[in-house]
Formats: C-alpha cells, sequence, structure tokens
C-alpha cells in the first residue's frame, strides 16, 4: 500500500476544514485568495514593469476592504463570535465583489473596444492648461491606456481574470453568510 502524496493529504485536511468548519473556511479562503491576487497584481506592476491605467487602481479598492475583513471573521469564527456579525461580514465582502466583478467586466469591455471608458484614461484628451505649458505638460504625463490590455493570457487581460476571482470569491463568501445563517437555527 502506498503512503498518500502531501498533497493529498492537504486537500482532504481543507475538505475537513470545510465541512467542520465552514466559516472559517470562507474567511481563509477569501482572505488568503484575495492576499494572493493583490500579490500576483503588485507583482505584474513592480516586477515586470506592467503599470495599471486607473480603471486597474479602482478594482484593486475591494480587495483592500475584503482582504482585512475577511481575517477578522477568520478570527471571529475561531473566537464564536455571533452568526450576525458573521452574516454582516460575509455580506458585505459578497456585495463588494460582486461590485468588483462588475468594474472588472466593464474594464475588460473597454479593452475589447465593446465600450468606450473613462475619459482620463482612453486617450480623449484632457485639460493641459494654457497652450504655452502644453508641450511640457504633456512629456511629463504617461497615464496608461485603460483599452489597451497590457497583458493577456488565452486571450484574456488581467481585467478579465479579475471578474473570475471576484465571482469566485463573492460565491465564498455567500457560503460563508449561509453556513453563518444555518448555525443560527
Amino acid at each position: 500500500m502506498s503512503k498518500p502524496s502531501r498533497s493529498g493529504f492537504m486537500i482532504a485536511s481543507l475538505s475537513a476544514l470545510a465541512r467542520t468548519h465552514p466559516q472559517s473556511a470562507a474567511a481563509a479562503f477569501v482572505a488568503v485568495g484575495g492576499a494572493v491576487t493583490i500579490a500576483a497584481v503588485y507583482f505584474f506592476q513592480y516586477v515586470l514593469g506592467y503599470q495599471p491605467c486607473p480603471l486597474c487602481l479602482e478594482q484593486r479598492t475591494a480587495y483592500y476592504v475584503c482582504i482585512p475583513l475577511a481575517a477578522l471573521l477568520w478570527l471571529g469564527a475561531s473566537y464564536g463570535a455571533s452568526s450576525k456579525v458573521m452574516v454582516a461580514g460575509f455580506g458585505v465582502i459578497a456585495l463588494a465583489m460582486f461590485w468588483n466583478a462588475g468594474l472588472s467586466a466593464y474594464h475588460a469591455g473597454v479593452e475589447w473596444k465593446f465600450w468606450s471608458g473613462p475619459i482620463e484614461c482612453t486617450g480623449q484628451g484632457g485639460a493641459f492648461g494654457p497652450a504655452s505649458g502644453m508641450l511640457k505638460t504633456l512629456q511629463q504625463i504617461h497615464i496608461p491606456r485603460c483599452d489597451e490590455a497590457a497583458w493577456t493570457f488565452l486571450g484574456i487581460s488581467l481585467a478579465g481574470y479579475d471578474v473570475l476571482v471576484s465571482l469566485g470569491l463573492a460565491l465564498v463568501a455567500g457560503w460563508g453568510a449561509e453556513s453563518a445563517l444555518a448555525r443560527r437555527d
């Protein structure tokens, strides 16, 4: 008889945690999944040199809210926080991630030229001040365009992948809220 692999053991452990402590598992998944996502975008920005456009930066806001909230819920689940607090926290995470999925879908649509994006990041112009200083101002400004995907994999941009990640985290948060409601009954 062969010894189970380390990855098989980890999957079995995570599965057992999800069955026995679903709120902790949901909060941990959102916190870790969100942190990995933010780490990945920082890697793209600071290591690979892909500068984020204004819509990319706005998409990060949901993670900045949800990661610490999920960490607090993870801690709260460990110490027996009330189901009302857990439901409210998971509800906020789910709403923020659904909002972010919509924003990411909008951004992906801008990249695919389905609709126009915000004026400030699609190269449609803006106020540059007096004409005498316009050339100097133009030389100093470099805002990455929202309507051009800087990186794609399998034809999907980072904004497209953020739709999938945000929806996944929203669904996990919904599962966490559902398990908190079931605990109350």
